[in-house]
């Protein structure tokens, strides 16, 4: 009776909420406010308005401690748990940078990757964690298209949260941008100049065949297999 009051609650919250949604053992997973805030503050270009999520600190800071007082576990769906984290890594990039804010880039932060964040599960962890340890174990190399290094060569960020409904539309559509942008990757028959990214985690994109089969699932024309495949410099720059 219990669980199904708690059901109820959310069900009716979440019609203004979309990303309020409930774990089979009754916990609320509730990203609404980290929503709002992409909404607010990032275009459709994906371009970062860090001013604006300076002045909203206190609601950004809110989430990141709702975000510590959960509890992610196995008894979450694998794409709530995708969701979590790369929501967690994503609101935690941009506090890096808030806190620091103005800087031209995330690299004059010594080590950021390393920095310990946040603390979730009684865990301490730094983004380098989160992508490594957590996110990259899940076996699905989209995610590399969904969490941001708040840099120009980045894949945009994504406008909206990522919550069970929309992770597996949000990390083909962030693939398919990724792949179209060509000042990150150009793309013809015979040749790939691509993105470091492919460079820097080459086996994570070769776990069902070949990194050109990969490029084929999401680019918009196809790649021969014979392809010659070189690599973009890295634009660090912020992504504001």
């Amino acid at each position: 009776m219990k669980k199904l009051v708690v059901i109820l609650v959310v069900l009716l919250l979440s019609k203004n909420n979309f990303a309020m949604e409930v774990t089979p053992y009754g916990t609320i997973i509730n990203h609404t406010t980290w929503n709002q805030l992409l909404i607010k503050h990032v275009s459709d270009q994906g371009k970062v308005d860090y001013l604006g999520f300076k002045k909203d600190l206190i609601e950004l800071n809110a989430y990141l401690d709702w975000l510590s007082k959960s509890k992610p576990s196995e008894t979450w769906s694998k794409d709530q748990l995708m969701a979590f984290w790369i929501n967690a890594y994503n609101a935690l990039t941009i506090k890096l940078i808030v806190d620091r804010y103005p800087i031209s880039s995330i690299k004059d932060i010594y080590s950021p990757w390393n920095i310990k964040v946040i603390t979730i599960a009684n865990k301490t962890l730094s983004l380098n964690n989160i992508e490594h340890d957590i996110l990259r174990k899940m076996g699905d190399p989209r995610i590399h298209f969904g969490i941001v290094c708040a840099s120009i060569s980045c894949p945009k960020l994504q406008n909206e949260a990522f919550n069970t409904q929309n992770t597996n539309r949000l990390l083909n559509k962030a693939s398919k941008e990724f792949l179209a942008d060509s000042t990150k990757n150009e793309l013809t028959t015979d040749a790939a100049e691509l993105s470091k990214i492919f460079k820097w985690f080459a086996k994570d994109f070769k776990q069902e065949g070949s990194l050109i089969d990969f490029l084929n699932k999401f680019a918009d024309i196809r790649i021969a297999s014979n392809a010659t495949i070189s690599f973009k410099d890295y634009n660090w720059g912020l992504n504001e």
